[in-house]
This record gives structure tokens, C-alpha cells and sequence, in this order.
């Protein structure tokens, strides 16, 4: 590491085929063999080349490295439980996409539910603009507001629906 500090690709090259089974072997350890090991070792690559410069040549590499892999396991297992907190039962596919004769499919229970906890501005910007594939200008028109308002009033509605569903579903 040292040499690899000092500008010696050979060394730096030699020196991460070396660390790639023993940080395979820490971070497999920590997640088994979850397809997505291979990415956080090749994020502890990353780390290491980008943080090469703090390691001190008079303390030991393993321990340095060890951390370094430690913490994107942590991370990842973090980003995993947020990504969980978030997901939702319902399917995008769950949503009906509008029918050419001005009629919609049913809706599934849980986007009725969503649906019906919006404001009713809202909830009727949503309906016309996505279930019933309204124009901006004939949904305004049939609300009875500007094009501006309908389109803020559908945004809020879409917000709301990923607040409540945890992520893009419109």
C-alpha cells in the first residue's frame, strides 16, 4: 500500500488482486451469498482507492481494510431496511390505465384506499388525469379551475399517494 501511495501502479495493481478474496471473504460473511455481495466488494474497492490516502504506512493494512468493508456492509444493510420501510403490497400494475371509451378497470383495494384519503381537489385531479386520461385543459375545464391549479392539485395528489405508498406509483 505503501508503494501504491507513492504513485507505483504495479504495486497498486498487485495489491488489490491481493485484497479482492479477503474482502469477498469479510463481506460474504456478513451477507452470505446474496447477489448483491459482489457489488459491495466492488464498493469496498472504490472506498479503498478513494481513501488511500489516509492509510498510514506504519499501522497495519488488514484492520484498515477490514473497516472499510465493515462499513459498506453496514450501508448496504441500512439502505436494505429503508428500501423495505418503503415498499408497499401494491403493484404498479395494480393502477388502471385508462380506457380508450372514457371508462376505467377496477381499481384494486388498497389504491382505493389511497385514493380515498385524499383531499377530494385532489383525488378528482388524479382521477381525470390518470384514470380517465383527461387532458390537463378538459380536466380543468370539467373542474371548473386554470390549467395551473389542476395540474398543483394533481401534483400534491401524486405526492401524497408516494408518501402513502412509499414510492412512485404515478
Amino acid at each position: 500500500m505503501a508503494a501504491a501511495q507513492q504513485g507505483d501502479a504495479d504495486a497498486y495493481q498487485r495489491l488489490l488482486t491481493e485484497l479482492l478474496p479477503f474482502v469477498s471473504g469479510i463481506v460474504r460473511g456478513r451477507v452470505g451469498d446474496d447477489p448483491v455481495a459482489e457489488d459491495i466488494v466492488q464498493e469496498v474497492l472504490l472506498s479503498i482507492h478513494t481513501a488511500r490516502h489516509t492509510f498510514r504506512p506504519e499501522r497495519p493494512l488488514e484492520p484498515w481494510v477490514r473497516t472499510i468493508a465493515r462499513n459498506a456492509v453496514v450501508d448496504w444493510t441500512r439502505r436494505r431496511a429503508r428500501a423495505r420501510g418503503r415498499e408497499s403490497g401494491v403493484d404498479a400494475a395494480d393502477l388502471a390505465a385508462p380506457d380508450p371509451n372514457g371508462a376505467h378497470t377496477p381499481l384494486s383495494p388498497g389504491v382505493e384506499r389511497a385514493l380515498s384519503s385524499l383531499p377530494e381537489a385532489q383525488r378528482q385531479a388524479v382521477v381525470m388525469l390518470k384514470l380517465e386520461g383527461l387532458t390537463v385543459a378538459e380536466a380543468a375545464e370539467r373542474a371548473g379551475t386554470t390549467p395551473g391549479a389542476l395540474k398543483l392539485r394533481a401534483h400534491r395528489g401524486y405526492r401524497a399517494l408516494r408518501d402513502l405508498f412509499g414510492r412512485e406509483l404515478v
